[in-house]
């Protein structure tokens, strides 16, 4: 896949996906949930699977965030589920999200380049 087969605003290298068990979930708040993460920019695909409560995103971590997305859901009247293994994927999914963040601004360096302020010459 190249960066041409996804939404404007998200690059291959920084896509992820996420899965979160959501709580307080009615047909009402269902469809106003996914249409406004749909429309963040950002966002890839987002769908919800009913059988097991679980919202399945796709996003570029570099313009989106978990922190976002979990104010989105909660607006709605709904909550991310409370339960061990949710609350586990919740803090890795945040962590490899800032790692990208954090990676995507680094600019990468070469140990074979002349430290500033030294001349290229030998002695």
């Amino acid at each position: 896949m190249s960066d041409l087969d996804h939404r404007v605003g998200v690059s291959e290298a920084n896509l992820v996906v996420r899965h979160l068990k959501l709580t307080g979930i009615t047909d009402g708040n269902l469809l106003a949930i996914v249409a406004e993460i749909d429309g963040t920019f950002g966002i890839d695909a987002v769908s919800f699977e009913e059988a097991k409560n679980t919202l399945h995103i796709g996003y570029d971590a570099t313009h989106c965030n978990l922190d976002g997305i979990e104010t989105i859901i909660r607006a709605h009247g709904a909550d991310i589920s409370d339960d061990f293994w949710t609350k586990m994927k919740e803090g890795y999914y945040q962590f490899v999200d800032e790692n990208i963040r954090e990676n995507a601004k680094h600019k990468p360096w070469s140990c074979h380049r002349v430290p500033p302020g030294q001349s290229n010459r030998k002695k």
